[in-house]
């Protein structure tokens, strides 16, 4: 079969669509390389959400289609949310593309790798949604996994493109999660990480509000499984039950990703959100009253046509009362097709871009100020691997530090092994990282944890 070279971009939730299409073309007999230039086909999985993820994809859509002639490829795949925003365009004005894929297609991806009608469609299903059963190619490190627990949105953010190409919220059953997170854990995994495009939202459109506080039971009894978390949670979506699972659970995660877009109650209610900073500061209490030693991260928009120096003055003031322990700061990007494209683009970017420097610089401060915190604490980190830069120091991360956005853990010290969680305690903290070295006796502890673990799933 000929061989498949797979580029994935954007967030965890496209890694997850990435991961089931090449599980179909392995079961399919497809060899999938890692160098695009021995690729006969290239598939390029794009993020269509913001005007800087649309630009990323269309250079990887070029830089892929530069592999026509100069290294083995004669057939190049488009897949996900650029699909679904500009197919049309996109076939039209790439004549290199041959076949497109959108986000509700993925597990035909060997039917259109097989096909030579470049305008082939498969059969489309609005309701998709992969399950336990779909076969999936993880790449991410063997002790760390995604699952995707929805699909879609029912949410009408003023700024927010989601709902037109993903369609409506539509939930996983809790026992198809389970049997995924069961399936996740027998392969090595150690750290599920939950997604969708609102997690506080799964079960709702099934007819049960609570399916995710009995998500979070049900996945403490999986064996084997060290942790899990929860991302990209609704404020107003944020139950007490569901901060009483979390904190009862004990291989759940103490951490919350909960996406807040500002902290201005003009802005957000501009951003068909609501919320404001007083209201947020109370849930924040509540949650860090009910889940002791919670790690919360939070994202903000800067920018937003209706925010003024006041609106972000707000903001700035807010973050600095919440005192999030991760944050995470874009620009608005105008993008058509939302219900704040009518608004227009009034706020420089220049004042963005300084807006978000602000709001990072103090953040920035905030983080070091806890870090330094955790100095002298024991912590279980996931060794992660050696620290690209050099092989004398291992990287993981605690519970309370997610993959890939949240900075990690330094380990200078002790007997470390990779792919296991071992106790590391913490010498110092710096204002995304923190540095420490594995407690006599660590790896030892490790080992026979992972062995008790493996025993589990076998």
């Amino acid at each position: 079969m000929a061989k498949v070279g797979f580029m994935s971009l954007g967030c965890p939730k496209n890694l997850v669509d990435s991961e089931v299409m090449l599980g179909h073309l392995r079961l399919k007999g497809f060899t999938i390389t890692p160098d695009p230039a021995q690729a006969e086909i290239l598939v390029v999985n794009t993020c269509g959400f913001i005007e800087s993820a649309k630009k990323e994809s269309i250079e990887a859509i070029l830089q892929a289609a530069s592999h026509k002639k100069t290294g083995a490829c004669r057939k190049l795949v488009v897949a996900g949310c650029m699909v679904e925003r500009y197919r049309d365009q996109l076939l039209a004005d790439m004549p290199e593309i041959d076949a497109c894929l959108g986000t509700r297609d993925i597990e035909h991806i060997a039917e259109v790798l097989g096909a030579s009608d470049r305008l082939f469609e498969p059969e489309r299903d609005p309701g998709y949604l992969y399950t336990e059963a779909s076969p999936r190619l993880l790449t991410t490190p063997k002790a760390s996994a995604y699952l995707k627990i929805s699909e879609g949105c029912d949410h009408s953010c003023a700024f927010c493109i989601i709902p037109a190409i993903r369609g409506p919220q539509r939930s996983r059953s809790i026992d198809s999660v389970v049997a995924e997170a069961r399936n996740l854990v027998a392969g090595g995994a150690l750290e599920i990480n939950l997604v969708g495009q609102d997690t506080t939202d799964f079960g709702r459109d099934l007819g049960d509000p609570d399916a995710l506080e009995k998500l979070v039971r049900a996945l403490g009894g999986v064996e084997g499984l060290r942790w899990f978390r929860i991302h990209y949670a609704y404020p107003n979506r944020l139950t007490d039950g569901l901060l009483h699972a979390i904190a009862e659970t004990p291989n759940c995660a103490k951490y919350l990703d909960m996406p807040l877009q500002h902290g201005d109650a003009a802005v957000l209610k501009a951003m068909a959100r609501g919320g404001g900073r007083k209201p947020f500061l109370k849930l924040l209490e509540k949650a860090r009253r009910i889940v002791p030693d919670v790690f919360i991260r939070s994202n903000f928009i800067v920018g937003f046509p209706s925010e003024d120096e006041a609106a972000f003055g707000e903001l700035r003031a807010f973050v600095e009362e919440a005192r999030f322990e991760h944050v995470g700061v874009f620009t608005y990007s105008l993008e058509e097709g939302t219900p704040a494209f009518a608004l227009g683009d009034p706020v420089p970017a220049r004042t963005k871009n300084s807006r978000k420097r602000i709001l990072m610089e103090l953040q920035q401060k905030i983080c070091r100020d806890r870090n330094r915190g955790l100095e002298g604490r024991v912590l279980d980190v996931l060794v992660e691997g050696t620290h690209e830069e050099t092989d004398m120091v291992f990287k993981g991360r605690h519970m309370g530090q997610a993959p890939e956005v949240d900075g990690g853990v330094l380990i200078v010290g002790g007997d470390v092994v990779p792919g296991t969680i071992q106790p590391v305690r913490i010498t110092k903290g710096h204002a995304y990282d923190l540095v420490g070295e594995v407690v006599e006796g660590g790896a030892e502890e490790a080992v026979r944890r992972y062995e008790e673990s493996r025993r589990s799933r076998s």
